[in-house]
């Protein structure tokens, strides 16, 4: 077609990307929050002063959202075979993770994270994203340059065998540079860094993650306190969930404890 041309220099994360995805047929739910962060940045500038990394509202969001699951341990969980839903033991976040001037994507895992203090994400997060921007050797290094590599009609048919051995089978690859269970309970990504207030994001098939949360950049914004009308920093949460693990029942009970951390961090952390 003479209106189009072929991009040829893609990312390896843009090479995955066409792989992992067909035409939209995916059992996403999308919702949004919107939640006043003026206690939750005073207490990040707090706890950042006494702490080795800075403490940024994605560790908060982060560390909110693990706690919420470990209160709803049957949304921690994933599609096995299409048919069966297996829980997960731990809870852990995959905050992903931009890079070559944002023009790449990739990440890391924080194991338990429910269990670990705001500093240790903070500090965990902040090293394992500089080994990724300086080409170093991190988890999925090894698989993210293999699958960038492999021809594109040979990429669909491996990630996906990948993802069954993986995930439907219960194979252990990670003599093959395949982490075990390499993206958790959730995935958290953020928008704000780009510029953006909202922003939406899709499930990820190959990962077997239920529950993906964009972050937005803070804003001023009017609300209502009181009956009366006073600006706020606000702070917009994209939510995207697998229809198949959770309800509106599960994904009510999830958001309320979310916020509830989000908005008074200091009474639950």
């Amino acid at each position: 077609m003479s209106g189009f041309r072929r991009v040829k220099k893609l990312s390896s994360w843009r090479r995955i990307s066409l792989s992992a995805w067909e035409r939209p047929s995916d059992p996403s739910v999308y919702g949004w929050l919107d939640i006043d962060v003026s206690r939750a940045l005073a207490f990040l500038e707090v706890r950042s002063q006494a702490a080795s990394s800075k403490i940024t509202l994605t560790h908060l969001v982060g560390k909110g959202l693990a706690l919420a699951i470990a209160e709803s341990p049957d949304v921690n969980a994933i599609v096995r075979r299409g048919q069966h839903i297996y829980a997960r033991s731990t809870v852990d976040v995959f905050f992903q993770v931009a890079y070559e001037k944002g023009g790449n994507l990739s990440g890391a895992k924080v194991s338990r994270a429910d269990e670990k203090s705001i500093e240790e994400i903070a500090s965990e997060l902040t090293d394992r994203a500089q080994a990724i921007r300086a080409h170093e050797k991190h988890e999925l290094a090894r698989s993210d340059r293999t699958l960038g590599n492999v021809p594109p009609l040979l990429r669909k048919l491996a990630m996906r065998a990948v993802e069954a051995a993986t995930y439907d089978f219960g194979l252990n690859l990670s003599a093959f540079g395949v982490p075990e269970d390499g993206f958790g309970s959730a995935m958290v990504t953020n928008v704000g860094m780009f510029g953006l207030q909202h922003g939406f994001a899709p499930l990820v098939p190959f990962s077997r993650v239920p529950i993906v949360l964009t972050v937005g950049a803070v804003r001023d914004a009017p609300i209502a306190e009181q009956g009366q009308v006073v600006v706020r920093p606000m702070l917009s949460i994209g939510v995207t969930l697998d229809h198949r693990v959770l309800d509106g029942f599960q994904a009510g009970k999830l958001a309320q404890r979310f916020c509830d951390v989000i908005r008074d961090p200091a009474a639950w952390l």
